[in-house]
C-alpha cells in the first residue's frame, strides 16, 4: 500500500500535464491557394487536367530532402506539417531551420508532431512555437513528463495509440505524403543504416483534401499546444538562444549534401518537374483522429485497402517493412491465390529489420503465407541498389526497407504511411494517397522490380522438403540458405523469444 501511494504521489505531483486555461484556437487551412507563387507555378497545368492532380514519385533520399526545403522556400502564406518523428539530428534541424525562415517571411506554421518519443524537446519546441507565426501542437501526449512510463502503465490503453501519419502542405498547393519522417536515416545520411523509402509529390484538388485531414487532426480534441505543457512561458529571447544553437549546430555538420547547389537544380528543373507529373484521380485515405480520444479502433485505412483487395483481378504488389498479418488476411491470400490473382510481398529480413518483436510476428506466420501462394522477399541489407541515392556518409551502412506502397492490377497505387500490421491496422492513425493511374503504377511496379532482384533480396520459398529457403546471388553465384540468412546465433535467439510472447496485437 505504502508504495501504491508514492505512486499515486510522483504521478499528481510530476506530471505538467495541459493546462486547461491554455488558448487552443481552432484554424483551418489557407484558401486562397491560387494567389501564390506555387499557385501561379501550378495553376495552369492544373487547369488543364481539370479535376485530375498531378503526382511524382520521390523514390531518391536526397530528392526528397531538398524537394521539401524547396516547399519550405516557397512557401508565402501557409505551411502544415504532420510526423510521427522528428529527429534532433542535422537532417531535423536543417529542416527545422528552413521552416523558421519561412515563419521569419510572414508565413503562417503549424507542426503537428506525435508525442513519446521528444518529451525531452519539450523547452526546444516551446522555443519556436515563440515565434509568432508558429504554432506546434503534441498529438495525444503522456501527462506525465517527469516520468512517462508511469503513463505506459497506468494509461496504457490511450498512450498506446499514435498518429503515424506524414504530411507536408505548402501554401495549399503542394503536398508531399508518404513513409518518410523528419532525420538523417530517411534520406540517406546516416552512418549506421539507411532506409528505402518512398514519398509522393502531389499538387491538385487532392492537396485541398490532405489540407482537410490535417485541419481534422490539429482541430482534434486529442491535440494539445506545446506552450500548455511547458512548465513556463518562452518568449523572443529564448527563441532566439535556440535559433542560435541550432544554426552552429548546422555549421559545424559538414552536411553531405550540397543544399544550396541542389535548391538552385531543383529550380531550374522545376518547369520539368511539373511537366513530368502524372495527372490522375486521387484521393486521400485517413483514419479518424477523434477515434483515439473515443477509445475506438482506427480502421478507415485497413477498411479500404481490404475492400480494394477484394476487387482484385490479377495481380497486387507491396512493399511493407513490417508485415504482420493476422488469420483473416493470410485466408485472403489463399483465397486472392486459388482465383489466381498474383500477390508478390517484399519486407524486410531479419537482417534488414529494426524492429525485432516484429519480425518475431511475421516469422510465425511466414510458412502459412508461402503454402497460400504469396511470392514472399525479404530484403538483403548489404544490397547496393538503393546508395545513389545516399550521401557519401552512408558509406557501406546497411539497408533497411520503410516503403509502404501497394500496387492493384497495374490500374492504382496506395502510399503512405500504412504498414501491413495490428498496429497499423487499428492501433495507431494512418494516412496514405490511393491513386487510380496505370501510368504511376507503372512507375511504382519498376521501383518495386528493384527491391526483388536476386542482388538486393532473399527469395523466401519452401523447398520440396517442405522447409522454408532463402535464395540470392552474391557475386553471380546462387546461394541457398536453410536459416534466417547474414544474422548470427544471438539475434536469432532474440527473435525467437519474441515469438514466445502473446503480443501479436500490439505488433
Amino acid at each position: 500500500m505504502p508504495v501504491l501511494i508514492w505512486i499515486a504521489q510522483v504521478i499528481s505531483g510530476g506530471a505538467i500535464g495541459a493546462r486547461p486555461d491554455h488558448p487552443r484556437p481552432v484554424s483551418t487551412a489557407f484558401e486562397d491557394f491560387t494567389s501564390t507563387g506555387l499557385g501561379h507555378f501550378f495553376g495552369p497545368a492544373s487547369d488543364k487536367h481539370s479535376g485530375l492532380s498531378g503526382f511524382s514519385l520521390l523514390s531518391h533520399g536526397r530528392d526528397a530532402f531538398i524537394v521539401r526545403l524547396a516547399l519550405a522556400d516557397l512557401a508565402e502564406r501557409s505551411l502544415d506539417m504532420q510526423y510521427y518523428m522528428w529527429d534532433g539530428d542535422t537532417t531535423g534541424r536543417i529542416v527545422v531551420d528552413h521552416v523558421m525562415k519561412a515563419a521569419d517571411r510572414g508565413v503562417r506554421v503549424r507542426l503537428l508532431v506525435d508525442d513519446p518519443f521528444y518529451k525531452d524537446s519539450d523547452s526546444i519546441k516551446a522555443c519556436l512555437d515563440a515565434h509568432p507565426n508558429v504554432e506546434i501542437r503534441l498529438f495525444n501526449p503522456l501527462a506525465n513528463r517527469r516520468w512517462s512510463i508511469l503513463d505506459f502503465i497506468f494509461d496504457f490503453g490511450r498512450v498506446n495509440r499514435r498518429m503515424h501519419n506524414k504530411l507536408m502542405v505548402a501554401d495549399n498547393t503542394a503536398a508531399i505524403v508518404g513513409g518518410r519522417n523528419i532525420g538523417d536515416i530517411y534520406y540517406g545520411v546516416n552512418t549506421i543504416a539507411n532506409y528505402r523509402d518512398l514519398d509522393v509529390l502531389a499538387v491538385g484538388p487532392v492537396v485541398r483534401d490532405l489540407s482537410r485531414v490535417f485541419d481534422r487532426y490539429w482541430n482534434s480534441c486529442s491535440t494539445v499546444p506545446i506552450a500548455a505543457i511547458v512548465d513556463r512561458a518562452h518568449g523572443a529571447d529564448d527563441l532566439d538562444a535556440v535559433m542560435v544553437r541550432l544554426r552552429q549546430a548546422i555549421a559545424a555538420s559538414h552536411y553531405p549534401y550540397p543544399i544550396q547547389q541542389d535548391l538552385d537544380e531543383l529550380a531550374a528543373q522545376s518547369a520539368e518537374l511539373r511537366d513530368n507529373l502524372v495527372w490522375a484521380h486521387g484521393r486521400i485515405i485517413a483514419d479518424d483522429p477523434e477515434t483515439i480520444a473515443r477509445g475506438e479502433e482506427s480502421d478507415d485505412v485497413v477498411e479500404f485497402i481490404r475492400g480494394r483487395i477484394a476487387q482484385l483481378k490479377e495481380e497486387l504488389l507491396v512493399e511493407s517493412p513490417y508485415f504482420v498479418l493476422p488469420a483473416r488476411a493470410q485466408a485472403t491470400v489463399k483465397a486472392l491465390h486459388e482465383r489466381n490473382v498474383r500477390v508478390r510481398v517484399l519486407t524486410n529480413s531479419l537482417a534488414s529489420n529494426d524492429m525485432l518483436p516484429a519480425h518475431s510476428g511475421y516469422a510465425k506466420t511466414r510458412r502459412r503465407l508461402l503454402e497460400n501462394g504469396m511470392e514472399l522477399y525479404e530484403l538483403r541489407p548489404d544490397t547496393d541498389a538503393f546508395r545513389p541515392g545516399w550521401s557519401f556518409l552512408s558509406g557501406r551502412s546497411p539497408a533497411a526497407l520503410h516503403t509502404k506502397a501497394m500496387a492493384f492490377d497495374g490500374e492504382a497505387v496506395f502510399i503512405g504511411s500504412f504498414n501491413l500490421d495490428p498496429r497499423s491496422a487499428v492501433i495507431n492513425t494512418e494516412a496514405g494517397l490511393y491513386i487510380e493511374s496505370p501510368e504511376l503504377a507503372k512507375q511504382l511496379r519498376a521501383y518495386m522490380e528493384t527491391g526483388v532482384l536476386p542482388v538486393n533480396s532473399y527469395r523466401t520459398f519452401l523447398d520440396t522438403n517442405d522447409k522454408i529457403v532463402w535464395e540470392t546471388v552474391k557475386d553471380d553465384k546462387i546461394l541457398r540458405y536453410h536459416d534466417e540468412p547474414e544474422t548470427g546465433f544471438r539475434r536469432r535467439f532474440v527473435a525467437n523469444l519474441w515469438k514466445m510472447l502473446p503480443i501479436d496485437s500490439q505488433l
